[in-house]
C-alpha cells in the first residue's frame, strides 16, 4: 500500500509562483527597458528641437541684423546699394556675438530704386555656423519720403473758404483757418496764431468759423471729428523745413545743363512751355495782355499784372528729356498733356536774389494721360505759382507745384477787369507747396478767382516724386517687413 507525500501539492504551488514571479518581472523589465528608451528618445528629440529652434530662431536674428546694417549703412551712403564695393552683389558679411565669437554670416541681395522711385528692396539671409542647413531669410522695402507728402505744405498762415475741397492733408508751419470740408486730417505747428484774415484775431492754430464755430483761445478746441474736419485735426506738430528747397532748385539747374533742356534769360517776357505727350514747344513771350481800362491794382498786391499771354514768337522744339529735368532762367508759362513722361520743371536766375526771383504761370490746364505714377510734373517756382487773369474757366492742374519764396496765388482782379475776373472750378491733382500765404480766391462768396476748388493728392509722389523733386531729411524709413524661409 502506496502513501502520499503530505508536502507535494505545497512543493509544486511554490515553484509555479516562481516561475510566474519570474515572468512578470522579465515583462516589467522589458517594459521598463522600453520606456526608459522611449524617454531617452524624446528627450533626445526634445533636445534636437531645442537646438534646431534655437539655431531658427539665432538665423533670423541674424538675417533681421543684415536689415539693420544696412538701414544703417544708407543713412550715410543714401545712394549706395553695392554695400561700398561699387560692385553687383550678393554681399556676405559675417556676424560675431557678444564676445566677439564668429557665430554664423548674413548675405544681402540689394535692389536699387527703379527710376523714378526712392524705394530700394533689400533681402537678408542669415545661416548659423553651428548647423549650415539652417538659414532663414527677410526681406524689407524701404524708402526716403520726398517733400510731396501733404496735399498743401505751407510756411505760413492760410485760409480755405467754404466752397474748398481737399483730398489728403493739410499743413502749415503756422495757422490754417479752415471752412471747407477737410477729406484728411490738418495739421498746424503752432498752437495758436494771430489771424491775419480775421482782424489779427488770437486763434487755435487750426479752427473754423463753422458752421458751428470754433471757439478762440483759452476756450477749449473742439477735438475729433467734424462734418469741417472729417479726419480730425491736429496742432502743436512738429515743424516743416523748407530750407532745403533752395538748394534742389540750385541742382535742377545744373542737372538740365548737363543732361536736360535749359534756356537761360529770354531778354522779353519769358518762356511759354507747351508740353505734347513726349515732345514740348518753347515760345518766347513778347506782349503781355494790358489790364482793362478801370482794372487796377486795388489790393496792392506785389507783382501784380495779368499775368497772361497776348503775343508769341517759336523759340525751341524737343523732346521731353530722358532724365527728366528742365530748368529757365525766366518767368515761366506751363500748359498741355504728358504722356508716360517724368519730368521736373525749375523756373530762377542764381545767384539768388529777390529782385531777379522768377515766377511760374499757369493760364491754361495741365494734365496727366495716367494717373498711376507713370505720369509726373513738378513745377518748382523760385518765387510765385501764379494763374493769370486771362484763365480757363473750369482750370485742371495736375502736377506737384512748389513756390520756393513766394505763393501759390491768383490775384484780385475786380469785375471791371472783364469777364475772367471770376472764374467756375479749379482742381488740382498732386500736392501744394507754398512759403507765403496762398490764394486764389476771394470773399465769401467768392467775388473774385475761383468759386470752387478741389484738391486731390497724387499718392505716387511720396516714394516716386519727380526727378531731382525735394526729399524730406527723415532718411530711409521701413515701408515693409516679410520673412521669405
Amino acid at each position: 500500500m502506496s502513501e502520499r507525500n503530505p508536502t507535494g501539492n505545497g512543493t509544486e504551488r511554490a515553484s509555479g509562483a516562481r516561475g510566474q514571479l519570474a515572468v512578470e518581472l522579465l515583462f516589467l523589465a522589458a517594459l521598463a527597458v522600453t520606456l526608459i528608451g522611449g524617454f531617452a528618445s524624446l528627450a533626445a528629440a526634445f533636445l534636437t528641437a531645442s537646438v534646431h529652434s534655437r539655431d531658427d530662431a539665432q538665423a533670423l536674428a541674424i538675417a533681421e541684423a543684415g536689415i539693420a546694417y544696412y538701414q544703417w549703412h544708407l543713412a550715410y551712403s543714401p545712394t549706395d546699394f553695392t554695400d561700398g564695393t561699387g560692385k553687383p552683389g550678393p554681399y556676405v558679411h559675417t556676424y560675431y556675438d557678444k564676445n566677439g565669437t564668429a557665430i554664423g554670416t548674413f548675405t544681402l541681395s540689394i535692389v536699387p530704386p527703379p527710376s523714378g522711385s526712392t524705394i530700394v528692396t533689400i533681402t537678408s539671409s542669415g545661416k548659423v555656423d553651428a548647423d549650415p542647413a539652417v538659414a532663414k531669410a527677410v526681406t524689407v522695402r524701404m524708402g526716403i519720403p520726398s517733400f510731396a507728402q501733404y496735399a498743401w505744405v505751407l510756411n505760413s498762415p492760410v485760409y480755405f473758404g467754404s466752397t474748398a475741397q481737399v483730398y489728403g492733408v493739410i499743413y502749415s508751419n503756422s495757422g490754417i483757418h479752415f471752412d471747407g470740408v477737410a477729406h484728411n486730417a490738418v495739421e498746424s505747428a503752432v498752437t495758436t496764431y494771430s489771424d491775419p484774415t480775421n482782424g489779427g484775431q488770437t486763434e487755435w492754430g487750426v479752427y473754423t468759423d463753422g458752421p458751428p464755430a470754433d471757439p478762440a483761445p483759452p476756450t477749449p478746441l473742439p477735438t475729433g471729428t467734424s462734418p469741417i474736419f472729417l479726419a480730425g485735426r491736429a496742432i502743436g506738430v512738429p515743424a516743416v523745413d523748407f530750407t532745403g528747397i533752395t538748394q534742389d532748385l540750385a541742382a535742377i539747374e545744373s542737372a538740365a545743363q548737363s543732361s536736360g533742356y535749359y534756356a537761360s534769360s529770354s531778354g522779353a517776357y519769358g518762356y511759354d512751355l507747351a508740353l505734347a505727350s513726349t515732345t514740348f514747344t518753347v515760345y518766347k513771350v513778347t506782349k503781355l495782355v494790358p489790364p482793362p481800362r478801370y482794372c487796377s491794382n486795388a489790393y496792392n498786391q506785389t507783382g501784380w499784372g495779368t499775368w497772361s499771354i497776348q503775343s508769341e514768337t517759336l523759340y525751341a522744339t524737343g523732346t521731353i528729356p530722358q532724365d527728366g529735368d528742365m530748368f529757365f532762367s525766366d518767368n515761366l508759362w506751363v500748359r498741355g498733356t504728358v504722356d508716360g513722361v517724368r519730368v521736373t520743371i525749375g523756373s530762377g536766375v542764381f545767384p539768388a536774389n529777390p529782385s531777379t526771383y522768377t515766377n511760374i504761370i499757369i493760364t491754361s490746364s495741365t494734365y496727366y494721360t495716367n494717373y498711376n505714377g507713370s505720369d509726373t510734373i513738378a513745377l518748382i517756382a523760385q518765387n510765385n505759382i501764379n494763374i493769370g487773369l486771362v484763365s480757363d474757366n473750369d482750370l485742371t492742374i495736375d502736377a506737384a507745384l512748389i513756390a520756393e519764396n513766394g505763393n501759390i496765388n491768383r490775384y484780385y482782379y475786380g469785375s471791371s477787369c472783364g469777364s475772367t475776373y471770376l472764374r467756375n472750378q479749379l482742381t488740382t491733382f498732386g500736392m501744394m507747396g507754398s512759403y507765403l500765404q496762398s490764394g486764389v480766391a476771394y470773399g465769401n462768396p467768392v467775388s473774385s478767382g475761383y468759386q470752387n476748388r478741389t484738391y486731390n493728392y497724387d499718392a505716387n509722389l511720396l516714394y516716386s516724386p519727380p526727378p531731382s523733386f525735394p526729399l524730406t531729411t527723415d532718411g530711409y524709413v521701413l515701408l515693409s517687413w516679410q520673412q521669405v524661409q
